[in-house]
């Protein structure tokens, strides 16, 4: 049954922080399951979340003969787990502690013959002072608040995976990153790039060839509003003081990044062109100025055929209406 929602809400960060500090905490507990068993994957693709038409899961993690996967239904707010033997076992996604969602967790794939080992500590939050086991301070979950974000979050996969379609090159998945809680999709121009000195071991797998990347992310620090966002590293000269679309759009220099504040996007006549415009046009100057093959790394859009159509794709540099 379908809940009537705009098709890009509100999103104030300050209405439903209490709730997203807590969803990131839950959405880190969840991913470290699937990091902790899942095969290493280039760039650490193999700890990523992805968008389903009711929430994010995990995708299928082997264990043994058998595989599971856990899913969030931000829908029905349930936290699901799911066997390729048949189980099955489903819970209220509520207000409760991080601690108590830490433990329920364990405890359920313990039930469900699974047996992982994972690390209590917070990632990539500069503020956390709890770890994941003991936070008994971050639990609240306002159901109205995580349906608005998901909603944004349907609009961005699908756009992002539009964006993705265009690039011929290696080009990463739509993936959730639940260490930064956003949405990513990252293009590569086949060379490696300069070794970051003092990087971690995460960071320099992340980066160790030149990328393109963008994505949407719900704010916070010090930028407390959602956005859109691009980068390119390593950046190349100049690239902050680039033209880019929607006016805007603008180089934030504390992040490196450029950013386009949702609210930009949603009061826009045309959402989907304004993201494309910010999408196509960060890339671009990135591309141009790195030096990219951009003639062998591109095509145009390939329009999908209706159904019950002659099978006959056409190219087209537009961006297609929604079917």
């Amino acid at each position: 049954m379908s809940t009537a929602i705009e098709a890009w809400p509100a999103l104030p960060l300050a209405e439903w922080k209490p709730t997203y500090e807590t969803l990131h905490r839950y959405t880190q507990i969840v991913g470290k399951v699937r990091l902790a068993l899942s095969p290493m994957l280039n760039h650490y693709w193999h700890v990523a979340l992805y968008v389903t038409s009711r929430g994010l899961t995990t995708s299928p993690i082997p264990y043994g003969d058998r595989t599971f996967e856990v899913d969030f239904d931000f829908l029905a707010h349930e936290l699901r787990i799911q066997t390729s033997d048949g189980e099955r076992h489903e819970r209220e996604l509520g207000s409760q502690s991080v601690a108590d969602f830490y433990r329920e967790l364990l405890a359920t794939l313990h039930g469900l013959g699974i047996e992982v080992r994972l690390s209590d500590r917070v990632c990539e939050i500069p503020d956390a002072t709890e770890s994941l086991s003991d936070d008994r301070v971050h639990r609240t979950y306002d159901p109205q608040a995580v349906r608005r974000w998901f909603q944004v979050l349907v609009q961005a996969d699908a756009l992002l995976k539009e964006f993705r379609a265009r690039f011929t090159g290696k080009v990463s998945p739509v993936h959730f990153f639940w260490g930064s809680f956003d949405l990513a999709v990252t293009r590569f121009a086949g060379r490696r790039a300069p070794e970051r000195r003092g990087a971690d071991a995460v960071t320099r797998e992340s980066y160790c060839e030149e990328v393109i990347s963008a994505g949407f992310w719900p704010g916070g620090g010090p930028f407390p509003e959602a956005a859109f966002y691009a980068y390119a590293a390593p950046a190349p000269d100049g690239l902050a003081q680039a033209p880019v679309r929607p006016p805007e759009a603008h180089y934030n220099a504390s992040f490196g990044e450029f950013l386009l504040p949702y609210e930009a996007v949603r009061t826009s006549a045309d959402p989907r062109r304004t993201v494309f415009d910010f999408l196509e046009s960060t890339y671009a100057a990135a591309a141009d100025r790195a030096g990219w093959d951009r003639q062998a790394l591109e095509r145009p859009l390939i329009r999908p055929v209706a159904v019950g159509q002659v099978a006959a794709e056409q190219p087209t540099d537009e961006v297609p209406a929604p079917s």
